[in-house]
């Protein structure tokens, strides 16, 4: 892997606008309610703005995994497998229905370790969303990537610990259906084509998962809806990271608790209790 190569793509900058319609709104709406946070009439919900200006790639320039393939905007990292490994966030104002938005996107970093799995490499992604009445978010999106599965490697099963995890405490908790239509339902208001969330022989057979994974930003979406819940409608200035993969079948839970110093944590539980993605709201 060059990475010198790969680091010249820090810089990199894209532009993309849409405009959040009705049917977008009660899609989305529908999809994930009873978990979203309360707002006012006219305003969007929390975290449709990853709904937003997706990459619309023809059939012919996708790589396998579904995705579009990499080295325009992206850079060309040579690991096929990509997930969403978390990132920052911070609303300053509503976005509405009805609103333009346009989304500046700049590549912030890019770099490379050695896991226990295999190489990694990080890509960040800084963007910018503004209405006409400004910036309304700004976020840093994390990327990581990994090699492919070995040949023939046996679908890996859920994780079991030997003894099942301690309960975290929590103020309020959301149990969620994974199944798969809710996933079919955001990979379609997302236009994400990567395979991993619908396609069950490529999942299991060539990424070697246990099952379907949910999306990261369904976690991340659930999760800034539960604080923003808690809290009443505060702006959310969230760090957040995803730990496993969450497979889709079974009932998960969201669960957010308020800190002694006035932050609030939240994270998503398997059925197995093991935490799969958590974040924490200062």
């Amino acid at each position: 892997m060059n990475i010198d190569h790969l680091k010249s793509w820090i810089g990199k900058t894209e532009e993309a606008s849409d405009l959040i319609t009705p049917r977008l709104v009660a899609s989305y709406e529908a999809t994930f309610s009873p978990h979203l946070a309360p707002y006012q009439r006219g305003e969007a919900p929390l975290a449709l703005h990853w709904c937003l200006a997706p990459p619309i790639s023809p059939m012919a320039a996708l790589g396998q995994d579904g995705h579009a393939a990499k080295g325009e905007f992206l850079p060309p990292v040579p690991l096929p497998r990509r997930m969403w490994a978390g990132g920052r966030i911070e609303t300053i104002g509503p976005l509405r229905t009805g609103d333009e938005v346009t989304r500046h996107s700049t590549i912030g970093d890019v770099s490379y370790k050695d896991g226990r799995s295999g190489p990694l490499c990080f890509v960040a992604v800084d963007h910018e969303l503004v209405t006409a009445r400004g910036v309304a978010l700004r976020e840093r999106h994390n990327i990581v990537y990994r090699e492919a599965a070995r040949p023939g490697a046996e679908p890996a099963p859920a994780p079991t610990p030997p003894q099942p995890p301690q309960p975290r405490a929590a103020d309020l908790t959301w149990t969620v259906e994974a199944d798969p239509v809710l996933l079919f339902r955001y990979s379609a208001l997302t236009f994400n084509g990567h395979r991993i969330h619908y396609d069950q022989p490529y999942v299991t057979g060539v990424e070697a998962y246990a099952g379907l994974v949910v999306h990261g930003p369904i976690q991340a979406t659930l999760i800034m809806n539960i604080i923003a819940t808690l809290s009443g409608g505060e702006p959310i200035r969230l760090d957040y990271r995803g730990l496993a993969p969450l497979i889709a079948g079974e009932a998960f839970q969201v669960k957010a608790k308020r800190l002694p110093d006035g932050a609030i944590a939240a994270w998503t539980e398997g059925a197995d209790g093991r935490v799969r993605m958590e974040g924490v709201s200062r």
